[in-house]
């Protein structure tokens, strides 16, 4: 066997073990019982120990450095899986395994005390958890940004969008920063004057909302044979791609969070499902990276799911699910409904328009917490602050605050940019589909979305890790990462 031949079938055990992996993931946040969650932790420590160990092995190293020196003799995607192979032994050599284990412990034990922490709107009963957690993050950040010679920030950013950098997300932020606040006043003007929408009145059964939402699914060409759909208290994906696990959340008053939370996921869910077969099992054959992810699911349930065509094509199917007759169950109804735009607490029942805001404020607080410059137990007042200059509000309590997302608690610190760099994108991907696929508005309208998923597909999913983001989208749309659809799109549907 060649070097790079060793090195690929090191890394399909590497991914079957993070496929197990992923999947524990994925069942302590459904189906696993409160009182099993210090075994689930030790199951995952040792899995991420064993798939830290399996990367760091010193024969590694030397496999790189040999299949790097007879790179002539592989082709594109070869090269590519070496590239990427060399980016995680670059992420996993940075530190020590008992650094690694030490995480996954602390930020298992955290994800636990938020539920409950959240449910209790006791900010205070997770403090000691995730000052552990933010603590050994700036362990992880400044081993990685001395290795990478960056900052400790973009250090962790990588792990989640490679390459990218906080200097590039100021740029996109900052423009984002001085649009929205004077858009924002005039969509709100403009939307008091008109008519406003009028609620559907419930209760809407839980299992009509889950039928309804794997109808959308099914209708979008996820495949069933390879997932599945549940609930958790933030919706979410994980798995593998031949085994992708969605979750969503419901209210028996309000079918749209429920509706549109498995949309989102859906977007996520199909990316996973059409990367490139060929590759299952190896880095190149992995999501290119969190941006394009968020570009999916953002892609369907912001560009697509609530643009006038596909309403058209879904507001029958919703009156059946729930037997709805009446002014409240009219298309025009809907439409205000889908693009109210208001100032909320809650990022993932956020509008268009403001989600960026809420991203904004996370990025800020996020980087606030690694430099040390805030402290954990000055997070709520940082964050209502935040709220009340980015968005013109100021939560309640910490449940509608700091409590709502589980990301910090899991030690996803560098992920949250990657959400409005993803709308950014989608809009992008979006105002190109439109206009390259003939008759697609007519196929949407008419529940047909073969061709559109087929372009996602073909320009973004079956790539992998091929190319890297701004190359993707530059291939797809003659352009690399930007503002100007964003905008664009934004004026066009709001104004």
């Amino acid at each position: 066997m060649t070097a790079y031949e060793k090195l690929v079938a090191r890394f399909k055990k590497k991914s079957a073990l993070s496929g197990a992996s992923a999947i524990l993931h994925w069942d302590s946040a459904v189906m696993m019982p409160d009182g099993g969650a210090d075994a689930r932790a030790e199951q995952l420590a040792t899995l991420g120990v064993l798939l830290h160990e399996l990367t760091t092995d010193s024969e590694v190293s030397d496999l790189l450095d040999t299949a790097e020196a007879q790179v002539t003799s592989l082709d594109k995607w070869q090269v590519a899986n070496l590239r990427e192979m060399r980016h995680g032994w670059r992420h996993a050599n940075a530190v020590d395994a008992d650094l690694v284990e030490a995480l996954s412990h602390a930020t298992s034990k955290c994800e636990m005390i938020w539920r409950t922490a959240r449910e209790e709107d006791d900010f205070k009963q997770l403090v000691p958890s995730l000052e552990e957690v933010v603590n050994l993050s700036k362990k992880m950040a400044a081993v990685k940004a001395e290795a990478f010679n960056v900052s400790p920030y973009d250090a962790l950013l990588d792990q989640f969008e490679p390459g990218c950098t906080s200097e590039a997300i100021d740029v996109l932020f900052d423009d984002l920063g001085s649009f929205l606040p004077s858009f924002l006043e005039e969509v709100l003007e403009l939307q008091a004057a008109g008519p406003s929408f009028e609620m559907p009145e419930g209760p809407f059964p839980i299992k009509a909302q889950k039928d309804l939402g794997m109808d959308f699914m099914g209708a979008l060409t996820f495949d069933f044979n390879r997932g599945r759909l549940d609930t958790s208290h933030h919706p979410f994906t994980g798995g593998i791609p031949d085994d992708v696990r969605l979750t969503t959340r419901y209210e028996d008053n309000d079918f749209t969070q429920s509706l549109m939370g498995t949309l989102h996921e859906t977007g996520h869910a199909l990316y996973e499902q059409n990367l490139p077969a060929k590759w299952r099992g190896q880095p190149v054959g992995d999501a290119r990276g969190m941006a394009l992810h968020e570009s999916q699911s953002l892609f369907v349930e912001m560009q697509l799911s609530r643009s006038p065509e596909f309403l058209s094509f879904a507001l029958p199917k919703i009156r059946a699910a729930f037997s709805g007759e009446g002014d409240n169950w009219t298309y025009d109804n809907f439409k205000r409904l889908y693009h109210n735009v208001e100032r909320g607490f809650i990022r993932v029942d956020a509008d268009e328009v403001t989600y960026p805001l809420h991203v904004i404020l996370r990025y800020r607080l996020e980087v606030a917490l690694l430099s040390g410059d805030l402290a954990i137990q000055d997070l709520p007042g940082a964050w209502n602050d935040g709220m009340q200059e980015l968005l013109g509000i100021r939560p309640p309590n910490n449940k509608l605050g700091c409590l709502q997302d589980i990301h910090w608690p899991g030690g996803a610190i560098g992920y949250f940019p990657t959400y409005t760099m993803g709308a950014l994108a989608a809009a992008q991907f979006y105002q190109k589909a439109i206009s390259s696929i003939p008759g697609v508005e007519q196929q949407i309208e008419a529940g047909d979305f073969s061709n559109l998923i087929g372009w996602l597909s073909t320009n973004i999913h079956e790539l992998g890790s091929l190319k890297s983001t701004d190359e993707v989208l530059e291939t797809a749309t003659g352009e690399k990462l930007g503002t100007e659809a964003f905008k664009e799109h934004l004026r066009k549907r709001y104004l």
